[in-house]
């Protein structure tokens, strides 16, 4: 069975209009996607501590209270995205190193 709508002419010219239009705008050149933004570093409480100038038992402290978000990398250690570490820096006033060091 075939269903039949009836459709006001003023409205079914909207329709064609909408429809004319999408096949304009998907028939334009598309800009070239901007580049995906590059992954966050993840550093590990020891790195996270040098970057942020302070100590090891400070960033555990942070992360336990709350301030600090923090991931789980296994059973015993954490990691900390670098952005997340800049956004502490920024809400306390404090001054990051210029790179993490690897050690």
């Amino acid at each position: 069975m075939q269903v039949a709508l009836l459709v006001p002419e003023q409205e079914w010219r909207q329709l064609l209009s909408d429809v004319q239009r999408l096949k304009e705008t998907e028939a334009a050149p598309k800009l070239p996607a901007a580049a995906p933004a590059p992954p966050d570093r993840i550093l590990t409480v020891r790195e996270a501590a040098h970057y942020m100038r302070l100590k090891p038992e400070g960033v555990r402290n942070a992360r336990r209270a709350g301030r600090l978000t923090g991931l789980r990398l296994n059973e015993k250690e954490w990691g900390f995205r670098q952005s997340e570490l800049d956004r502490y820096l920024s809400r306390y006033n404090r001054r990051p190193l210029d790179a993490p060091s690897a050690g």
